[in-house]
């Protein structure tokens, strides 16, 4: 890539909209204020008391609970946007953050929405347009069956082509909505029919298509930057293999199984991925590396990814105030021979959830919290005591992010991090994240997309409770008690929340 372009004469915006809630909503309002822009938050019934409700300059009431009836409201949205007088919004990710009907509401309204082009967000939004597209590009991708025959005869036919096991995936899907593995023919009408039906409900799109699956692969993404003016770079690599349910639990950065010679590669047909669209903003193109060092892609994220702030912490760069600069017009400052990884980033999602229950989802009010700090250590989060966590949304509570020197550094640090962490009051995947940061194939490295479901007994809950559970236990009472008498920090002062009002 050359040199950048000389930045443009356009300047910041003055306020952003965020379209989201929770701890990215959080993340982009600290991220406006170190730039001086004023902020407009959003927020359902539920999220009355919501942090980034408190820490925005201005904060509207869109509807109940419900995120269909509030977040997914783009009437709504556009009413906040006319009545602030937003510039721009910044999506976050989830809601409309892949939404290209929102974006060219957007641009109806001469609004800009911090991602990228309505154009490329549907495109890469197909799986199978956009995996047409990067065989065209020759980016390598699984092989499979993208066509639009969806006939069960054209289907069984092409299966038995691509061999078993293989995949069924919705076309529009997400979240391992529409998904199912087939491991011989006899399954496959079952799971066409399921996955078809699932589709449906979810995406209002039947499609699906057919992809050689994997027994044992890594999930490598690479974080891609594109301004307006051409130029494109990679900002390395997030190892997101350690899955439960097909979402990420913990993200590492860099890879183990890159060697340099593969890093170049892979990043090179990241940037290839991105051009072939003519992507703008913050991306990521998303790839399966298979046992002999082979890599595929798998699709692109067209928004910020919840792992964003392990590639800051190797690269020194916040995505959050590149997209915005982009965003305004402005070209990249820097190429890719100018980036360069420091250290070991290691990211854990803390969730309300139990994972002796499959995982599923909890609720309640946060009695005693206590949030690992100190050097190398970040917590993304809107979580306070007090705060009360409903059935609504995504149980993602906050990220804990580790820096260190090399990956035993990290690893040490999260280990101690984790022990320092205490949310009371519901159930969390706090010990299972210590059990499986200290499991000894993580410790080698050996991490792949089964790695939850191949030791899932070695990760179950021991019978006794870890000392440091047992002792916030015992102060919880005491702690909620001073919760309730005092604030601690200034966005609970009356006299420091935004200004709140109805729509």
């Amino acid at each position: 890539m050359s040199k950048p372009s000389s930045n443009p004469t356009s300047k910041l915006f003055s306020k952003i909209l965020i379209a989201n809630r929770g701890e990215i909503a959080v993340r982009v309002i600290r991220a406006c204020r170190e730039l001086g822009i004023a902020t407009v938050a959003v927020y359902s019934e539920a999220d009355a008391d919501a942090l980034h409700v408190r820490l925005a300059d201005e904060a509207y009431l869109i509807g109940p609970a419900a995120a269909s009836e509030s977040y997914l409201r783009t009437d709504k949205l556009l009413e906040v946007i006319k009545l602030s007088g937003a510039q721009a919004v910044h999506p976050g990710y989830g809601f409309l953050s892949e939404n290209a009907g929102f974006a060219r509401d957007l641009e109806t309204a001469g609004v800009k929405l911090i991602g990228p082009s309505p154009e490329a967000m549907t495109l890469m939004g197909s799986k199978i347009a956009s995996k047409e597209t990067m065989q065209a590009a020759g980016v390598p991708i699984v092989p499979g069956y993208q066509g639009e025959d969806q006939s069960l005869e054209t289907l069984q036919t092409k299966a038995l082509e691509i061999g078993f096991p293989l995949l069924v995936k919705a076309s529009a899907g997400g979240g391992g909505k529409g998904m199912r593995v087939v491991r011989e023919a006899t399954e496959l009408e079952a799971a066409l029919a399921g996955a078809k039906r699932e589709a449906l409900n979810a995406f209002g799109d039947e499609t699906v298509f057919l992809e050689r699956y994997f027994e044992r692969v890594r999930h490598i993404e690479f974080q891609i930057l594109a301004d307006h003016y051409g130029n494109t770079v990679h900002v390395f690599e997030r190892e997101c293999s350690i899955q439960r349910r097909h979402q990420k639990i913990v993200e590492e950065s860099p890879s183990t199984a890159l060697s340099p010679e593969l890093r170049e590669q892979m990043g090179e047909a990241a940037v290839k991925a991105a051009q072939a669209v003519h992507y703008t903003n913050a991306g990521t193109v998303e790839m399966l590396l298979d046992d002999q060092s082979r890599y595929y892609f798998l699709e692109m994220n067209t928004r910020l990814q919840v792992e964003h702030p392990i590639t800051e912490m190797i690269s020194g760069l916040d995505l959050v105030k590149e997209q915005i600069k982009i965003a305004a017009g402005q070209a990249l400052s820097f190429n890719q021979a100018d980036l360069k990884a420091r250290g070991h980033a290691i990211e854990v999602r803390v969730y309300a959830e139990d994972p002796d229950r499959g995982f599923m989802p909890s609720t309640g009010t946060i009695a005693y919290l206590k949030e690992p700090q100190g050097y190398g250590i970040r917590v993304d989060s809107a979580l306070y005591p007090g705060y009360t966590v409903t059935p609504f949304y995504d149980p993602m509570l906050a990220k804990l992010v580790i820096h260190g020197a090399d990956r035993n550094e990290a690893i040490g640090r999260l280990r101690q991090a984790l022990s320092d962490y205490v949310v009371l009051g519901f159930k969390t995947n706090l010990g299972y994240l210590r059990r499986v940061i200290s499991h000894p194939a993580f410790a080698k490295g050996d991490t792949f997309t089964h790695f939850v479901s191949t030791y899932a007994d070695d990760l179950k809950s021991p019978e006794q409770a870890p000392p440091e559970l047992l002792a916030a236990m015992l102060q919880t009472s005491t702690s909620l008690a001073r919760s309730h008498a005092t604030s601690e920090t200034e966005a609970f002062s009356p006299w420091q929340s935004g200004l709140k009002l109805n729509i």
